[in-house]
């Protein structure tokens, strides 16, 4: 009991201690996003908001700095055969350091960071590149960066690999898995029905450890929106792989418009099924999830982003949540048992 008791403990005393960072304002097309940060500072979260154009200037202040080169050389050892843009490195490694030295410059009197930075639209115009990659990099460090300045979506990420000590990923749960998929792979995904599936799917910020023969490459939806007709340029630098096979944790903390904190946690596993489409993307099984997704996830006004812990974790997550202050911790119910607004017929 006291082995089990040191990861929450983990989880209690990082969040205690914890700083977020964030570059830019929530983009309205994610208002999912958009909350109250009121109960972060009633855990102890110290939060430090800057504008996109910090960003720029701490970026470009490295840019003939020792460092970068060394880092670039990291990267490409990294990626291996999945190097695809070896010219894009350098650029891709001053922005690295220069967030890292950032940290390191502004934790004040706390001891750890995650990052909620935007992402997108007027980033690839400036800096020349998507941070997709980047944000996979530090997240392997221990320093998670929630994409779209989701601010509770790097707290949950935060709280994943405290619980864990192995990088966490940021995705969405709103794609379901096609019908002729799932008849195809049955062997693969057992006795999971249809409805217990889901695609975890990011545009490439997965740690390299967690993917299938990771590739970089450009970003396909911001591609045909910024660059159509063109070569890819300004929408390079994601990070691309299907998710490996093995046991996860879906986990969400999230405040509602009232300031009231929830979370949302259920243990399952990334299956051995080819997704066949592009990003970060894997397909996922969690035991109930249909039900799950309906009268927790989209009643209780989660987003859709969730934190991913590659290794069991609820148990952990549950009780760190608890330990915070958090009253609704929710979960996927088995069979036969009902949710309150369920219809039982």
């Amino acid at each position: 009991m006291l082995g089990e008791f040191i990861p929450i403990a983990r989880v209690v005393i990082g969040v205690r201690n914890l700083k977020l960072f964030s570059f830019g304002p929530r983009p309205f097309d994610f208002l999912t996003c958009h909350a109250p940060i009121q109960p972060l500072f009633d855990m102890g979260v110290e939060i430090m908001e800057n504008s996109e154009l910090d960003l720029l200037d701490i970026v470009q202040a490295q840019k003939d700095s020792p460092a970068v080169k060394k880092i670039a050389q990291e990267m490409a050892a990294e990626l291996g055969k999945g190097n695809t843009y070896p010219d894009l490195l350098e650029k891709l490694a001053q922005y690295e350091y220069a967030l890292e030295l950032f940290m390191q410059n502004n934790l004040g009197a706390s001891s750890y960071a995650a990052f909620a930075n935007k992402c997108w639209p007027a980033f690839e115009k400036y800096f020349g590149h998507v941070p997709c990659y980047l944000n996979s990099r530090l997240a392997a460090k221990g320093v998670p960066v929630a994409c779209e300045a989701d601010i509770y979506g790097a707290l949950s990420e935060y709280m994943a690999v405290c619980a864990t000590e192995v990088p966490p990923a940021i995705l969405d749960i709103n794609n379901s898995v096609p019908k002729d998929m799932y008849e195809e792979c049955k062997k693969e995904i057992g006795s999971y029905t249809l409805s217990d599936l889901w695609m975890g799917f990011h545009c490439g910020n997965t740690s390299s450890a967690c993917l299938v023969n990771p590739l970089m490459q450009h970003q396909l939806i911001m591609h045909r929106l910024m660059e159509p007709g063109k070569e890819p340029n300004i929408t390079r630098g994601t990070l691309e792989g299907q998710i490996k096979a093995g046991p996860i944790s879906l986990f969400r903390m999230q405040s509602t418009s009232e300031a009231r904190i929830r979370a949302a946690v259920a243990n399952g596993e990334v299956l051995n099924v080819n997704p066949k489409s592009f990003g970060c993307i894997g397909v996922f099984a969690i035991p109930e999830m249909g039900r799950f997704y309906r009268h927790v996830l989209i009643e209780k006004r989660f987003p859709h982003h969730t934190a991913i812990a590659f290794k069991h974790a609820a148990k952990t997550l549950f009780a760190a949540s608890k330990m915070l202050g958090v009253e609704e911790v929710y979960f996927n119910l088995p069979k036969g048992a009902f949710y309150p607004s369920e219809n039982p017929f």
